[in-house]
Order: C-alpha cells, then sequence, then structure tokens
C-alpha cells in the first residue's frame, strides 16, 4: 500500500461502515465522551497520518476529514491546479483525488471502532455527497441554514434544495446496508453572540428536516458559549426537545468547544477547553469537538489535536441533571421551533418562511435572507441575552444596561478569551 501499512483492527475494508450514530451513543454519554479533532490535509499520506494519531490517542475518539474551500464552494478547477502545482490546501479535496487514492488513504484505518466523519461547510454539498457515497463514507455534517446564511451568499432556497437532495442520496446508503449518519451545525450558527434559545432551535429543526428527508442516524449540536451556567440550560433543553420531536432514536448531542476568539495563552487554552469537556459529560453529551493551545494563532498540529483530544478525553462526571426543567432557555428554544414547525408540514418550505417573516432572524448576520432586524449582548454575569427580538416569537427583549456600540460588540466578542487568559490556574469560570 503506498500510503503505508497499517492492518485494520476491527472489521474488513469491504465490510459495511459502522454507524457512525451508534458507535458514539454506545462509547460516549453517562459522564464519558467521545473526542474528535477538526483535522484536514490535502496530502493523502499527511491526511492518512493524521487520523492514525487520531486514532492512536489515549481517548475514545472518532476520525476527522475537513474538506478544503475551493471543494466546499465548488470550485474543482482551482482545486485541480493547486494539486497540480503542489500547493498545500487547507483540507482535503475529496472531489478531486481519485477514488482509489482516497480508499487506499481510509484502508487499514477505519474500522469498527475508529468511524470517520467528514466535514465541509457547504451550501452546495451535491458534489460532496456523491464524492461520499461512492466511497461509501457514511458520516457528515451541516445543514441547510447553518451552512449557508454564516458562509456566502447562496440564497437560502437555494440552500434548502442542495440540502434536500444531498440528504435523499446521501440517505440511498441504506439500500447498501450502510447506515447514514448527519450531524446539523445548527447550534454552532455564526460562533458567538447568538443566544442559546435560537441555536438549540435551529439544531432540532435542521434535524428534523434531515429525517423528513430519509436519514435516521442523527446529531444535533451545540457550540460553548459565555456563560457555563446559560450553556447547561441549552443543552438540557436541546436534548429535551430531541426527544420530544425526533421520530428516530438513534442520535446524540455533540459539543463544540467556543468558536469565537480563542484564549492565546496555552494555559486559558486548555483551561476552555477543559471547561467545555466539563459541560459535555454534565450534560450527558456524547461527543466533543475539541480546540488546541494553537487556535489563537495559527492552525494546529496533528500533534498539538492528540493533547487536546487526551486531555478532554479524560474529563468524567458523575452529576446527571434534569433535561426537563422549563428553562429560560428551553422556553425560547420550544417557541421557536413550533412557531416554525406551525408554518408548514414540509421543514423546508417552514424554513424559508421563517426567515422571510423574521420568525427565525440571527444577529449580526449579514446574508441577504437573513431579516436582520435582532440584536444581542452579554449582561454583567456572562449571560448572552436579547437586545431587540425584532419579530420573534419571544418575550419582548429586556432592557439592555448600556447603549449598543461597535466598541461594545468588539468588547463581547473578546470577553471569553480575556476571562481564561486572565484567570489563576485552577480557577472557576
Amino acid at each position: 500500500m503506498s500510503l503505508g501499512d497499517t492492518p485494520s483492527r476491527g472489521g474488513a475494508t469491504d465490510s459495511p461502515p459502522v454507524d457512525f450514530g451508534e458507535f458514539v451513543r454506545r462509547r460516549g454519554g453517562r459522564g464519558r465522551l467521545v473526542v474528535q479533532p477538526r483535522m484536514g490535509f490535502s496530502d493523502p499520506a499527511r491526511m492518512r497520518a493524521g487520523l492514525l494519531a487520531t486514532r492512536a490517542a489515549r481517548a475514545t475518539t472518532v476520525g476527522t476529514v475537513t474538506l478544503d474551500s475551493y471543494t466546499r464552494v465548488g470550485e474543482l478547477r482551482a482545486a485541480d491546479r493547486a494539486l497540480a502545482e503542489g500547493v498545500p490546501l487547507n483540507g482535503y479535496p475529496i472531489v478531486n483525488h481519485p477514488p482509489a487514492v482516497t480508499r487506499a488513504l481510509l484502508d487499514g484505518v477505519r474500522a469498527d471502532d475508529f468511524p470517520i466523519q467528514v466535514r465541509h461547510g457547504s451550501a452546495v454539498p451535491g458534489h460532496i455527497f456523491a464524492a461520499l457515497t461512492g466511497l461509501r463514507l457514511n458520516a457528515t455534517e451541516g445543514g441547510p441554514v447553518s451552512y449557508c446564511l454564516p458562509y456566502g451568499r447562496t440564497p437560502l432556497a437555494e440552500s434548502v434544495t442542495n440540502w434536500r437532495r444531498g440528504a435523499e442520496l446521501f440517505a440511498g446508503l441504506r439500500e447498501q446496508g450502510i447506515e447514514p449518519h448527519l450531524e446539523t451545525f445548527g447550534g454552532c450558527m455564526m460562533g458567538q453572540l447568538c443566544p442559546p434559545g435560537q441555536l438549540v432551535a435551529i439544531s432540532v429543526l435542521e434535524a428534523l428536516f434531515f429525517h423528513q428527508h430519509g436519514i435516521r442516524s442523527l446529531s444535533v449540536s451545540y457550540a460553548q458559549q459565555t456563560s457555563f451556567e446559560q450553556d447547561v440550560e441549552a443543552l438540557l433543553a436541546l436534548r429535551r426537545l430531541c426527544a420530544e420531536l425526533l421520530p428516530t432514536r438513534n442520535w446524540h448531542v455533540v459539543v463544540y468547544a467556543y468558536m469565537g476568539m480563542y484564549p492565546e495563552t496555552p494555559g486559558g487554552a486548555y483551561r476552555l477547553l477543559e471547561r467545555a469537556a466539563e459541560l459535555a459529560v454534565t450534560t450527558g453529551a456524547e461527543r466533543l469537538i475539541v480546540k488546541t493551545e494553537a487556535e489563537a494563532r495559527r492552525i494546529p498540529t496533528v500533534a498539538e489535536n492528540v493533547t487536546a483530544l487526551e486531555r478532554a478525553g479524560a474529563v468524567r462526571s458523575t452529576v446527571r441533571l434534569d433535561a426537563g426543567v422549563d428553562s429560560e432557555t428551553y422556553a425560547e428554544a420550544a417557541a421557536l421551533v413550533h412557531a416554525v414547525l406551525n408554518l408548514d408540514a414540509d421543514l423546508g418550505r417552514a424554513l424559508l418562511a421563517a426567515f422571510r417573516h423574521g420568525i427565525l432572524d440571527v444577529p449580526y448576520c449579514l446574508h441577504p435572507d437573513n431579516m436582520g432586524r435582532t440584536r444581542s449582548y452579554l449582561d454583567d454575569d456572562g449571560r448572552l441575552r436579547w437586545a431587540e427580538t425584532g419579530s420573534m416569537p419571544l418575550p419582548r427583549a429586556r432592557r439592555r444596561p448600556r447603549a449598543l456600540t461597535s466598541a461594545g460588540l468588539l468588547d463581547d466578542l473578546s470577553y471569553v478569551r480575556r476571562c481564561f487568559d486572565t484567570a489563576p490556574a485552577g480557577a472557576p469560570t
């Protein structure tokens, strides 16, 4: 094998790949975590080495193949030129590499105890889904809203159509005896300064959209925000709404370590990562996407990713929290979800109507299909609050303690970095 000889450690390469969702549900939750890096390299040998290092980490891990920016936006000729000229890309060009190359990359790496997810970020994912189904890669992520509004100017109606077709194509893997898995990115909209109620609502709605178009193995995401207590409320609300509304039991919760301005010091970065892991295990989440000490400065190395995986994977908890609590976050999320569901039985049409009428309205999002009448702020306790709710079916926003200014927005954006970079070692944050 040209990419290196590594014996498989669970399942022949020609057997159907394991159900990613079922694997995570079996290994994570109940105070334990499955941990996963963000990782993507254009060179197949380097990508394989990154996957092998992830598999060998002292933690329960799943692998990641993150795609490059050209592939995400469909600029396949540009990806071809980069490969021909030996220019490194910021991810793996799965459509441009011949299928045999990718199969060799995966041979002896993907196994029953090491499933692999492909991550991308595309509002036009048809070519990506086609490549995945051809390679029998059965786990990926995204969504018609979450991979459209923050990332470009693709009309939301086009993204909804693209994701409907992609999900239905992906669901066809079941005819080959392979269970496809989709993770909604909805709980990570804009990464920061979106109040948790709306993050939870979009994650649930995208999961329902996927299910409506044939996907039965699902995960729902939530990105760590600015307040541990509010994040706990959000994750319990997410779990409760999924239990109430998802027609399948094959679902799990994935937490993302903070996606905004990351601490610049190694100590601050690791404190924030370990807080994310504590949040995940405390609320019963099964999987955590990690970040490393290098996030504020550059793309992390494989070794830095492994260190982050091992530190996060070592966090344990025996705490059991009640997901049935009627918190403020649950009330907001439930109001938004049910308002959208009442618009149309077809989730795609319902999502389009929700944004058209401002029932869903993401703060600070400049996409033309987002009404843009909502604003948020951090209160004195670090909780995200609505400053302006626009046309959303939510209680009138509380009076904010200060004027909403560009300087105040920048201050809010750097809040987490300041807190964790200045906290003494061992201090709660």
